[in-house]
């Protein structure tokens, strides 16, 4: 039982660091490690506590002005979202999930990372922005990952380094909120996670405080390579825990 709390406690630490450097990534960065020893809805409730917990704690170390007209498409899109991936939760089998999504962020992210002057995605405009925030949605009800399409839809736009975070950081706030109380309304948070959620909290403040400091330094172009990097070794870590399962099970 000390192993299995130790594991959670350093899963958070550092998804908690990532999250407030870059604004979102904690539920990949998490699940690298949890999803190795913690059943997926397990998983899934401390993903979402956790990374409500360095959001909440973001949007009062890192403020960042944001537009209800450029933020709202976003919103209603994975406020649909949210209940169509909860519903999927139980239904999915999570190691093809896991297989096809990082199998995404790793042919996907490089390209943009290794070609810096790819130019701007103006296509699409604010339906692009709703259906962005509903994968978002769909994304976090499934396991917490509310940032991943975003963050990438907001890259292929080529958002300013602010901009970028006052969206992903709104958005992620307002949809881990509603996915917390869908969870928590359909009964997914038990008497027994509690404990496990008593050791996320203190097991990754500090690590989200320490990385929000650090954000304040980076340059529009290391935050950049920063976002697509993250985006990428999530792909690489979800397809290490996927692929040799779905092998074993072939």
């Amino acid at each position: 039982m000390e192993s299995l709390w130790m594991v959670v406690a350093l899963g958070a630490g550092v998804a908690g660091f990532v999250q407030g450097l870059s604004g979102f990534a904690f539920g990949m960065v998490a699940m690298s490690l949890w999803a190795w020893v913690l059943p997926p809805q397990l998983a899934a409730v401390l993903v979402v506590w956790g990374a409500l917990l360095g959001q909440l704690l973001a949007a009062f170390t890192v403020r960042r002005g944001w537009s209800w007209a450029l933020l709202l498409p976003f919103v209603l899109g994975g406020l649909a979202g949210i209940p169509l991936g909860v519903w999927l939760l139980p239904q999915l089998d999570m190691r093809w999930f896991k297989a096809l999504l990082g199998g995404l962020l790793v042919l996907w992210c490089p390209v943009m990372l290794l070609a810096p002057r790819w130019p701007a995605l103006v296509v699409g405009g604010r339906w692009g922005d709703g259906l962005a925030g509903m994968a978002g949605g769909v994304l976090g009800g499934v396991g917490g990952f509310t940032g991943v399409v975003p963050t990438l839809w907001c890259t292929l736009r080529r958002y300013p380094k602010e901009l970028q975070r006052a969206v992903i950081q709104n958005f992620n706030l307002s949809m881990l909120l509603v996915t917390m109380a869908v969870y928590l309304g359909t009964g997914m948070v038990t008497r027994e996670m509690l404990p496990l959620c008593a050791v996320v909290a203190p097991a990754m403040l500090l690590p989200t405080w320490l990385g929000t400091r650090l954000y304040i330094g980076i340059s529009e172009a290391r935050f950049r390579q920063l976002v697509l990097g993250l985006l990428t070794l999530s792909g690489v870590a979800m397809l290490a825990a996927a692929v040799p399962q779905l092998l074993a099970a072939s």
